[in-house]
């Protein structure tokens, strides 16, 4: 993954090998370069993806062998990752120019507004397709994003929404032309960055911190139970069916 400078803002684009999925060394690096970008002299953060993908979430076949333990501090670090662009105290905004799945949508989440390409991507929480349940990590954004209806349907359903959808549910808050996509980011990047510094960080913190709480109150019991549902039978069968889909060469 790399960081660029255009102008106040910067850009981090999100390379992760195949559809940039968020293993524990992409994770890694994502902590480091936020942390870079809080300590630089940036007014304000652009997250995007490459290619066909922003994220299509978590890196399955890195994390299908790992035991409980292991598997619980992976979801700590994805939890601390998550939360460095939720408690940042610069403007956060994602755009959205590829597939953003299960963890990809997740990460979008963290940020402070979402753009999506209007083009054939996807987007959404797909985990309880797969067995698994979702995290206060991943629960508690969504629910302050989201109208309580509409984030039943989008955690619950485990759907996948093309970005018409998603904007009307509230997964995303803008739909642009994919070329234009960037600019439009950076655009609303640098609108929020000419609010006084101080004075933006002080509005985001107190918006943010209901949610903050709410993870670290709850997160210990709840990531146990989300690791019950990694570990059921049901999810077993279905996330080695998945690894399998992707460990297998196309046709062509």
């Amino acid at each position: 993954m790399e960081i660029e400078a255009v102008g106040e803002v910067a850009v981090l684009r999100l390379r992760g090998g195949k559809a940039n999925a968020l293993s524990q060394p992409l994770l890694e690096r994502l902590i480091e370069l936020v942390d870079e970008v809080e300590r630089s002299g940036a007014s304000a953060l652009v997250v995007t993806g490459v290619d066909r993908h922003f994220s299509a979430g978590l890196a399955l076949p890195t994390l299908v062998d790992l035991d409980r333990a292991a598997m619980r501090a992976f979801m700590e670090l994805f939890g601390t990752a998550m939360r460095r662009l939720l408690a940042s105290p610069r403007p956060v905004i994602a755009a959205i120019n590829g597939h953003a799945i299960a963890g990809g949508c997740v990460l979008a989440l963290h940020c402070d507004r979402r753009i999506a390409a209007d083009s054939d991507i996807w987007l959404g929480l797909n985990e309880v397709a797969l067995g698994i349940g979702l995290p206060a990590v991943v629960v508690e954004p969504l629910r302050q994003a989201l109208r309580p209806a509409d984030a039943f349907e989008v955690a619950a359903g485990g759907e996948l929404y093309t970005p018409a959808r998603a904007l009307a549910l509230g997964l995303v808050d803008e739909i642009a032309p994919a070329d234009e996509l960037e600019a439009r980011a950076l655009a609303r990047a640098s609108a929020l960055a000419r609010i006084p510094r101080l004075a933006f960080a002080q509005v985001k913190a107190s918006l943010r911190r209901p949610v903050i709480e709410a993870i670290e109150r709850t997160g210990t019991g709840e990531l146990e139970a989300w690791l019950d549902t990694w570990f059921s039978d049901a999810a077993r069968t279905r996330i080695a069916d998945a690894v399998a889909k992707l460990s297998r060469p196309r046709a062509g």
